[in-house]
């Protein structure tokens, strides 16, 4: 087995208890697979840093909920920023048992702590693919029972997170109504 299926393994292995299930199996071992698969179709040529941290994304996420942090936008954003230091503390910890190097496992540690987005290619590549996760598989039930203005905030937020090139695909890509689409346009 290659160090990178190791990895991918010890990630799946590891989101299997993720207690949040559905027809198609623990919740975070299916994101997981999903950001693999938007991954393997966006960027086909991505690095082993850039496929396990799109597939550790959000190893273990279920043991950090986020109810365990204050409402509101402070708390949200403390919850993210902790969030990416534990998937980068924990992912790093499985490529350094499969014998990756200390800068490959820091260049994963970067993009799954969003350090560089816009600025670092790979780091914003992963934020491509995350957002490309979002609108195919849970855009449409996280909207359900939304107010459309809450909304319209959040897939503007979401096209401000993705590069130039990845708003216009998802354009190509998605059936987006107005005023969603403009946000991708602008």
């Amino acid at each position: 087995m290659s160090r990178l299926a190791e990895v991918i393994a010890a990630i799946d292995a590891a989101n299997e208890a993720d207690p949040e299930r559905d027809a198609a199996g623990p919740a975070a071992r299916v994101y997981g697979q999903r950001m693999s698969a938007e991954l393997e179709r966006l960027f086909p040529d991505a690095s082993d840093a850039l496929r396990i941290a799109a597939r550790g994304q959000h190893i273990e996420r279920w043991t950090s909920p986020r109810s365990a942090y204050p409402e509101g936008r402070e708390g949200y954003l403390a919850w993210r920023r902790d969030l990416g230091a534990f998937h980068a503390a924990r992912v790093g910890a499985l490529m350094a048992e499969a014998g990756y190097d200390a800068e490959t496992i820091a260049a994963t540690g970067r993009m799954l702590r969003k350090e560089g987005i816009k600025r670092d290619a790979e780091v914003q590549a992963l934020e491509d693919v995350i957002c490309f996760t979002f609108l195919r598989w849970y855009f449409t039930p996280f909207a359900e029972g939304r107010d459309a203005e809450a909304l319209e905030r959040i897939v503007a937020r979401t096209a401000r997170k993705m590069s130039a090139g990845a708003r216009a695909r998802a354009l190509a890509e998605f059936d987006l109504p107005e005023p969603f689409a403009a946000s991708f346009r602008g």
